[in-house]
């Protein structure tokens, strides 16, 4: 009978290769090396862990963004610093809908990447991450990080409700953490909440909590963690009809401007809201009836 003493160092080895062999059979595939060559834009796919490229990218002109001017050159300034490799804040776009929040985010990208031209052929990458996974966002930076190329990140109509707790895991991401954020990483959100959190959760944490102050203190601490926040207020009729006037010039639409500008007004009427993106869809219809085609960007 053999005891386990018998058993020479060689067989130990060979055990212990067909074990390793039997291990790496089984664990998962490895996420694929990211090609950032392939597009400046890219979606983050999760499972496995991977940048699916964005040849054309849904975006308005910079020029065609009409009535928020100081919140468009302060994202621009912010931009331009973080593409110069300058240092640069995480940036909160909040308030009101359609009023251009994703579109300059978008535009931004695009500017900044025609007028900064590195040596080393380093370019501003804008990566797309879907709300819902944010708890992933420590994988994505992981494969940004050893990149030549800088990244906007950038999740739309971000916000957080009672039951979510997924919030901490980007307060963590944007700031904590012993590596913190990548130098070559920075983060761009939208939302309508200024906060992230819907109002009847923080007056709800104030009248129930043991402590509400800090209770409210802990959740809207997320928000802190932007170091630019800027603010989307709803527009005036004189703006709404100046975004209509730039689309209509731009597309080169066929309509006198006494016609526009007062079917551009009953249009804002019976939506009830004037913003850039009623305006985009009174310009979208008047190309349709005028049978013109509107330019892609």
């Amino acid at each position: 009978m053999t005891s386990p003493n018998d058993f020479s160092a060689d067989a130990t080895l060979t055990l212990f290769a067909r074990i390793a062999d039997a291990l790496e059979r089984i664990a998962p595939p490895h996420p694929p090396v990211p090609d950032f060559e392939a597009a400046d834009a890219f979606v983050w796919q999760t499972g496995p862990g991977r940048f699916e490229p964005v040849p054309r990218v849904n975006r308005v002109e910079m020029d065609l963004l009409q009535g928020i001017d100081r919140v468009r050159d302060q994202l621009m300034e912010n931009t331009l610093r973080f593409a110069r490799g300058l240092p640069a804040n995480n940036a909160l776009l909040w308030g009101a809908r359609g009023m251009g929040k994703s579109s300059l985010v978008k535009a931004a990208h695009a500017s900044t990447n025609r007028l900064v031209n590195d040596p080393s052929g380093a370019r501003l990458k804008l990566v797309e991450i879907h709300r819902e996974d944010i708890e992933t966002l420590p994988g994505l930076m992981s494969l940004a990080r050893a990149s030549k190329h800088r990244f906007i990140v950038f999740c739309d109509d971000l916000s957080f409700d009672a039951d979510d707790t997924s919030y901490k895991s980007l307060k963590a991401v944007l700031e904590g953490g012993i590596e913190g954020r990548p130098d070559n990483v920075i983060f761009y959100a939208t939302s309508n909440r200024r906060h992230l959190l819907p109002r009847d959760m923080m007056e709800n944490e104030r009248s129930t909590a043991i402590n509400p102050g800090e209770a409210v203190e802990e959740k809207v601490s997320l928000s802190d963690r932007f170091g630019l926040w800027l603010g989307f207020h709803k527009c005036s009729q004189d703006e709404y009809l100046a975004m209509v006037a730039a689309y209509v010039a731009h597309h080169g639409l066929p309509v006198a401007e006494e016609q526009w500008r007062r079917e551009a007004l009953e249009w804002a009427t019976t939506r009830g809201a004037r913003s850039g993106r009623t305006a985009f869809q009174f310009v979208q219809d008047l190309a349709g009836r005028t049978g013109t085609r509107l330019k892609s960007a």
